[in-house]
């Protein structure tokens, strides 16, 4: 797969600005995470009070991305999704409480992608997906069809929200709540590839965070291994 990053922008607890990632990026720590919001103040008030924190993370750093840009097709992973509204939901079954219907329809996968489709009025294709350890490279791959079919640009957004303490023991892979969006276009910036592999050493980030590193670090090639796959990817400017 062949393409461009025509933009990028991140979120963290407070990781907001370039510095912030560039800092983080040179010295990664788990920061620490406190339920801050993001800021979606572009968005009236009626309509961001329906905006769970999940919806907030991919709305304030793919909003700019899309500003004054038409219709733009959407690419949206996460692999855990709406984990603190789902559970909610579940504790009032646990409850024999009455359900909201409202709660449960935000909760599934596609929810935001609809709530962003609403928002920008924007038609587009768009497509929610849960993929496991290579889910950025998964969104990838969908992006990468839709610049094949001739999409002038593709917005891909990866977000995870640290889930509540009572999925600790089952949830490893979030040490705090990030989003990251890729604003993509037809070109041989960077090359994707996919070869089969028996192991890799486990990266002891998420991997759109060592993307982010790479990015940051000037990085000509980064590979991720997941199960029996070894992505690569390379910066082919010269």
């Amino acid at each position: 797969m062949n393409f461009q990053i025509e933009g990028l922008r991140a979120w963290a607890p407070g990781l907001e600005s370039e510095d912030d990632w560039r800092a983080w990026c040179n010295a990664p720590v788990v920061v620490p995470d406190d339920q801050q919001q993001p800021d979606v103040s572009f968005l009236p008030a009626m309509q961001r009070r329906r905006l769970s924190r999940l919806a907030r993370m991919l709305f304030h750093v793919a909003w700019p991305l899309a500003e004054g840009r038409g219709p733009l097709p959407l690419v949206f992973a996460s692999r855990h999704g709406e984990t603190p509204r789902t559970l909610a939901i579940l504790n009032e079954l646990a409850k024999g409480e009455p359900l909201s219907p409202t709660q449960f329809s935000l909760s599934v996968h596609n929810a935001i992608i609809g709530l962003w489709s609403i928002l920008r009025e924007d038609n587009s294709e768009m497509t929610a997906m849960a993929a496991a350890g290579d889910g950025l490279e998964q969104a990838m791959l969908e992006a990468s069809g839709l610049l094949a079919e001739g999409a002038p640009a593709v917005l891909l957004v990866i977000a995870e929200e640290l889930p509540p303490d009572l999925y600790t023991a089952y949830i490893d892979d979030v040490p705090f709540s990030y989003a990251l969006a890729l604003l993509l276009k037809p070109g041989k910036t960077w090359t994707l590839s996919l070869a089969p592999a028996e192991s890799g050493l486990p990266a002891a980030w998420p991997h759109p965070l060592n993307l982010l590193r790479a990015l940051h670090g000037g990085q000509r090639t980064l590979t991720h291994y997941w199960k029996d796959r070894q992505w690569t990817w390379s910066r082919n400017e010269a």
